[in-house]
């Protein structure tokens, strides 16, 4: 088992502000990771593959996780199993475990072997925010169903949700840095 106590996990729904949090952490220094989904998307619909989630859910969340575990497994790799910097992820290996989705028993237990920070950072609906486009084509109501998708993976793999406040950028990144630290001083 690998616990990377300072890999902290941003998940939650399309359009709640995941990304544009990263993206301001990420410009105040903090290391970040970006998202598998879009891009696994975005490279499928680009090569007319099937692993779309509108065409073969089943194919395409397997992508996204074993994409996923081996970002993970790099950036161990990279910085050492010892490393301590505080890493932020725009999703985790932990989206591709829709509870739509029967995983297949090997990605379940590679998923179990890789632990992030307990605490998750849940980003709940936001309808004033939300849009789409051409990866993001899930409706509001879609949106909204997924917020209860994600405690229930974030419960089955063991974490904590810590639900993120609407509100600025640097309000919700003020919440984020000092939930991290907590989680970092907090025994083990």
């Amino acid at each position: 088992m690998i616990h990377k106590p300072n890999f902290f996990v941003f998940t939650g729904g399309p359009g709640v502000g995941k990304t544009s949090l990263l993206r301001h952490l990420q410009a105040m220094g903090e290391t970040v990771v970006e998202e598998t989904h879009r891009a696994v998307i975005a490279e499928q619909a680009a090569a007319g593959g099937r692993a779309l989630p509108w065409d073969d859910f089943a194919a395409y969340c397997a992508l996204c996780v074993r994409r996923d575990i081996g970002k993970f497994d790099a950036l161990v790799e990279a910085t050492g199993a010892d490393a301590t910097g505080r890493v932020f992820f725009d999703r985790s290996l932990l989206d591709g475990f829709d509870p739509r989705w029967a995983a297949p028993a090997d990605l379940a237990a590679a998923a179990r072997d890789r632990r992030y920070n307990r605490r998750v950072f849940v980003f709940p609906p936001w309808r004033e925010i939300y849009e789409t486009d051409a990866e993001r084509r899930q409706d509001w109501a879609e949106a909204e169903a997924t917020f209860p998708r994600i405690l229930e993976v974030v419960a089955r793999f063991d974490y904590e949700p810590l639900v993120v406040p609407h509100g600025s950028l640097d309000e919700r990144a003020a919440f984020v840095l000092a939930e991290a630290a907590r989680a970092l001083a907090a025994p083990r």
